[in-house]
């Protein structure tokens, strides 16, 4: 999910290339939008998990939110023209998932620019930041994102931050530039699928940034499809992670069944999704390296485990079953 939220990068990429601007990422099942879908999807999953409460705006993902998302016509009207195998032709249809998901009730102004320095947070009661987010569900949380949020009569713009639906803070944001915080501003940082949907030049510069803003102590917590587990799963004979997986898309009706061919299930998390850039362990590690993490204690977390219970408590279930979870811990903390 791309988040506008996302560091910035307004550097050049390395080695001389042109940066590239980070495109948004709403069309994966998002982050706090899935909160309400957690509970329906235990890891038994089947058609009978998924009830009315499990289905509306936010709860899921692309065709399962949106008029008509769940209509008399059932499955087979709702995915009619949905081909897994047409990624680009998958394009009109994620860009209406976005339209919904960043759809709201209500939009309140509360402050004209967004919090600077550690001071401005505590006083709007903020310890950390969420990308890729337009709901955060930490009670001190920012949620940002590149996409901005709107009513039938308003829309957020850069730079204000506002009330949701009269509770969650959003401040639209764009990875691509530098983020407007002073040094050591924040407690924590966590972002969920979002990594992968940006050149692997612009998460170094990013993650440079989100180091830069994060105080002694502070903690970067990040979740990704793991591409170690995409390949054992296709090295599998038993296809028991493929199986798994698609059990859990269909559960929430992300689009038709997906074809049931390995090499299908490898495509599909490098070319669906707006997916730029897809990490395994090694290749998390290499691109904090990249961005000046060497002093920091960085450990591999399990779901909903790590130095910070309250950040990692913004997992969501749904997207356990693939991810792997990467925290940087930064020297000087009581962690």
């Amino acid at each position: 999910m791309a988040t506008t939220a996302e560091p910035s990068l307004a550097s050049p990429e390395p080695d001389g290339a042109e940066p590239a601007r980070p495109e948004p990422a709403r069309p994966e099942p998002g982050g706090a939008e899935l909160a309400a879908a957690d509970s329906a999807v235990p890891e038994a999953v089947g058609p009978e998990a998924v009830g009315p409460e499990a289905v509306g705006p936010g709860a899921v993902g692309p065709g399962a939110v949106g008029p008509g998302a769940v209509g008399p016509g059932g499955v087979g009207d709702l995915f009619a023209d949905w081909d897994w195998e047409d990624p680009a032709g998958l394009e009109a249809r994620t860009d209406a998932f976005t339209e919904n998901l960043a759809r709201c009730a209500s939009i309140d102004s509360v402050r004209p620019e967004v919090p600077y320095t550690y001071q401005d947070f505590q006083e709007l009661g903020v310890t950390g930041i969420e990308f890729a987010a337009f709901r955060t569900r930490h009670p001190h949380g920012l949620g940002t994102d590149l996409v901005g949020l709107h009513t039938d009569h308003e829309a957020t713009h850069p730079g204000p931050v506002y009330r949701i639906d009269g509770a969650n803070l959003f401040t639209q944001l764009d990875i691509d530039r530098p983020l407007p915080f002073a040094d050591r501003s924040v407690d924590w940082v966590y972002a969920e699928h979002l990594i992968e949907h940006v050149p692997l030049g612009t998460a170094v510069h990013w993650l440079a940034e989100v180091r830069r803003i994060l105080r002694p102590g502070g903690v970067l917590r990040l979740t990704t499809p793991d591409l170690a587990r995409y390949i054992e799963g296709y090295l599998d004979g038993g296809e028991q992670f493929f199986r798994r997986h698609r059990r859990r898309l269909r559960t929430m009706r992300v689009g038709p069944p997906m074809p049931e061919r390995r090499a299908f299930m490898l495509n599909q998390i490098f070319y669906h999704f707006g997916h730029r850039w897809i990490y395994d362990e090694a290749e998390l590690r290499h691109v904090l390296d990249r961005a000046g993490y060497h002093e920091f204690a960085i450990r591999r977390q399990e779901f909903q485990r790590g130095a910070r219970p309250d950040v990692a408590d913004l997992d969501t279930a749904f997207r356990k079953d693939e991810s792997i979870y990467l925290e940087a811990v930064a020297p000087g903390g009581p962690h």
